[in-house]
């Protein structure tokens, strides 16, 4: 025993010479001189444990650049000092730690630790819906992480660690002034364009004397013979205009307007005024170029006023008759230019604009009927032929846009993530106009200029969801 205390005696004179030479020479303060006394004295309170929650680390009881991620003991016997996660440390300049005075009592110095920062409540480590008011551990031994008041000022901002954002992969473009570019690919089928089609029919009973040897399908000019007919009333009014003129009345007679009326043509009325007589068959000629659509005229018939003889198409201008989704409406405007292709024509491309939009959407299929005229000179597209319809939709002038991976829709609402510096980025709600393959408008929410992430969004919006819940939480945890 008495060796003990002649032992502890002879370290104490030691320290506190060498503690007082060393202030006098190096300029060691006297707090931490204080402290090394402490730390000899026999009588010495136990080191409080730095900060407060869950243990980070072991430091050395002296304050020396020692640690250990477990509970460990220095070369003296001492225990080495637990570092929690609300430690505050700074060093001096003599890499000393700064201690606290050992006249402190552990309680005001942890009060005064929580008054600086106040854990409002702990959130699971892996970022599940699940909070503390107290510390705990997750079902896999992990800590709950503290989540101090001020750190939620903004509940949707997500703050970021660089490793972290390395390791998820986030990537930002700018939002710039562009044209979206877009096609709409929906089917069509080519028509006839119905201001080329012509019925041939008489306009008084008439007897056909004989048709032309032209049949369903042949291509006809115009002033080509089609048929050959008779009819009375035609008869007795081309005498009467013939008598007139060798009578020296004007050829602008009640005759000739009769004869107009009833569908002669002005040939056949010069025929007449010139020969003074009237023929007993008159010819009746194409008024178009086109195709025989149908041919109901036969030898030797009778024909009443209205009955159709032939019809007649001229194709050199078309129609493709587009199914347009009533989604895309919108997109699609009179003017925009399209390409057409037809299956029986593989290679082969048509171009023309959209003419028309039907003033209706057909209840079963939801889709609007537009109207695309495309010239055919030399009668490649047939009616009814399938074709694959490319519209050429979006926004022909610059808009603020962002690449389309930047909006995430939720169905409710669309959003956008600002890029704000050192880790931090906002939701941001937006309007979205134009949708192209790559790029999409926005009409209001942000502005050219602004850094947008365009990859790893999803994550960043979950992150801002939890955020948001675990605020919520706080709040109603308030008392």
């Amino acid at each position: 025993m008495k060796t003990t205390t002649w032992l502890v005696a002879v370290t104490s004179f030691a320290v506190i010479g060498g503690g007082a030479y060393l202030a006098g020479t190096t300029g060691v303060g006297q707090q931490q001189l204080d402290y090394l006394l402490r730390l000899t004295s026999a009588e010495a309170e136990p080191v409080i444990p730095v900060g407060t929650g869950s243990i980070i680390y072991y430091r050395h009881p002296d304050g020396r650049p020692e640690y250990s991620r477990q509970a460990k003991k220095a070369a003296d016997g001492r225990d080495f000092v637990a570092v929690g996660q609300t430690a505050d440390i700074s060093f001096d300049a003599s890499g000393v730690v700064a201690a606290k005075d050992a006249s402190q009592s552990a309680a005001p110095v942890l009060e005064q630790a929580q008054e600086q920062r106040k854990i409002l409540y702990y959130r699971n480590p892996m970022g599940l819906p699940d909070t503390s008011k107290v510390p705990k551990k997750d079902s896999m031994g992990m800590d709950y992480l503290p989540v101090y008041e001020g750190d939620q000022a903004d509940a949707s901002t997500v703050k970021v660690s660089l490793g972290k954002l390395q390791r998820t992969g986030v990537k930002t473009a700018v939002a710039e002034m562009a044209a979206i570019s877009r096609k709409v690919r929906v089917p069509g089928t080519v028509t006839w364009d119905e201001r080329l089609v012509s019925v041939i029919s008489m306009r008084t009973d008439s007897f056909v004397d004989q048709v032309a040897g032209v049949t369903t399908g042949d291509r006809v000019s115009k002033g080509q013979k089609l048929f050959s007919f008779y009819s009375q009333e035609i008869a007795t009014a081309g005498a009467e205009f013939a008598a007139g003129r060798s009578a020296g009345r004007a050829t602008e007679s009640g005759s000739a307007l009769r004869l107009k009326n009833l569908g002669v043509p002005q040939e056949v009325i010069d025929g007449i005024a010139a020969k003074g007589q009237v023929p007993t068959s008159i010819d009746y000629m194409s008024p178009r170029n086109g195709v025989v659509l149908e041919r109901l005229a036969t030898t030797g018939m009778m024909a009443k006023p209205g009955d159709p003889l032939f019809k007649i198409a001229d194709i050199s201008t078309v129609w493709i008759v587009a199914e347009v989704p009533e989604y895309d409406i919108g997109s699609v405007k009179i003017g925009s230019p399209v390409e057409v292709s037809v299956r029986s024509l593989p290679g082969q491309s048509f171009s023309g604009t959209v003419s028309l939009f039907s003033p209706q959407i057909e209840e079963q299929t939801r889709t609007t009927k537009v109207r695309i005229e495309l010239a055919n000179p030399i009668g490649l597209l047939l009616a009814n032929m399938y074709a694959d319809v490319e519209i050429e939709a979006g926004a022909p002038k610059p808009v603020v846009s962002v690449p389309s991976s930047a909006v995430i829709d939720t169905g409710d609402r669309q959003v956008v993530f600002i890029d704000k510096g050192d880790g931090r980025f906002e939701p941001r709600d937006v309007s979205v106009g134009v949708r192209g393959g790559e790029r999409t408008e926005i009409l209001k929410g942000i502005v050219a200029g602004d850094k947008v992430v365009v990859a790893a969004n999803f994550l960043l919006d979950a992150e801002s969801n939890l955020n948001s819940a675990l605020n919520s939480m706080a709040e109603e945890a308030k008392p």
